[in-house]
């Protein structure tokens, strides 16, 4: 019972990174109905660029709170820049444009992000430790049947579960109780009759971007702290986190956050008790699954499509 505990606790840490991914995925999907597959690549820049700052401030000596508050507002700042430069450049010219073609752009955007991400001006090919700005402990440590069975939570679990709770929190705060977000919602529900109303479709859009970005880069710099940074860190975790916006239901803000959690969930369980190979394919085998039995996903709603 104690390592189902353990690797539950597991799950729900790597699977709130997930979610923040899976919340752009959806964000803009909702919006343009287009599948951003650069998304992957902006978590990565999140990691890299909270990289450097970390390496620039590091003589400083700061607190690890204040420095971790300038490393995440540093990344979450300039992936926010990132997504709205992809916006305006890659996808707005091509609005009006087959689906098609706007997709192998994002393909495009994508392979474009990685390579740069490689070159030795960005970052360079070979992985990095993150500097040590804040060290993993054990916070919260009890014993479930015997001194043996012991069930920890490090101050990283914390960290992660937290902030994804917290910027749940505020996105949704954003999307119901502001009048950006109630512009959010007009332009999701009908781009066409929301611009005759006299919403500024195009700041909106680039709004949803820049929003979706910045909690990218929370989930590129939280693994990059639990992890490494490395230049093609976005591939897999963003395709799983795709399969998690899909699993929740593609458009739906609080389907992306429950289909990340449960993809870090079965992730984590499939390590622990099957094999660690196993752990990225689970998540395609997801995908077909719930293609197959429920395509609107857990939380999404089947809409009729006019042809």
């Amino acid at each position: 019972m104690d390592y189902l505990t353990q690797q539950l606790i597991n799950g729900l840490s790597i699977g709130a990174t997930y979610a923040l991914i899976a919340l752009g995925y959806t964000m803009v999907y909702g919006v343009l109905r287009l599948i951003n597959f650069a998304h992957g690549e902006v978590y990565m820049m999140g990691a890299v660029v909270a990289y450097w700052i970390a390496i620039g401030i590091a003589p400083w000596g700061w607190p690890v709170w204040g420095a971790l508050a300038v490393i995440f507002g540093g990344a979450m700042g300039a992936c926010a820049v990132l997504g709205f430069a992809i916006e305006f450049f890659a996808y707005r010219p091509l609005r009006n444009k087959p689906r098609l073609v706007v997709l192998i752009t994002a393909i495009g955007v994508s392979l474009l992000l990685q390579n740069l991400a490689q070159t030795r001006y960005v970052f360079g090919p070979t992985p990095e430790a993150f500097p040590a700005v804040i060290e993993a402990k054990t916070v919260v440590r009890w014993t479930m049947g015997g001194p043996d069975n012991v069930v920890t939570v490090s101050n990283l679990d914390l960290l992660s579960l937290g902030l994804s709770l917290g910027l749940m929190g505020v996105l949704a705060w954003v999307v119901l109780r502001t009048r950006q977000g109630l512009a959010l919602r007009a332009v999701s529900y009908r781009f066409d009759t929301s611009s005759l109303m006299g919403i500024n479709t195009n700041r909106t859009i680039s709004f949803t971007f820049m929003l979706g970005s910045a909690l990218a880069a929370v989930a590129g710099v939280v693994d990059a702290i639990r992890y490494d940074v490395r230049p093609l860190m976005g591939l897999m975790p963003g395709l799983k986190a795709f399969v998690a916006a899909v699993l929740g239901g593609i458009g739906s803000i609080p389907g992306a956050f429950v289909g990340g959690l449960v993809i870090g969930l079965i992730e984590t369980l499939v390590k622990g008790y099957l094999s660690s190979a196993y752990s990225d394919a689970v998540a395609f085998v997801v995908l077909i699954v719930i293609l197959l039995v429920r395509p609107s996903g857990i939380l999404g709603r089947y809409e009729a499509e006019k042809l």
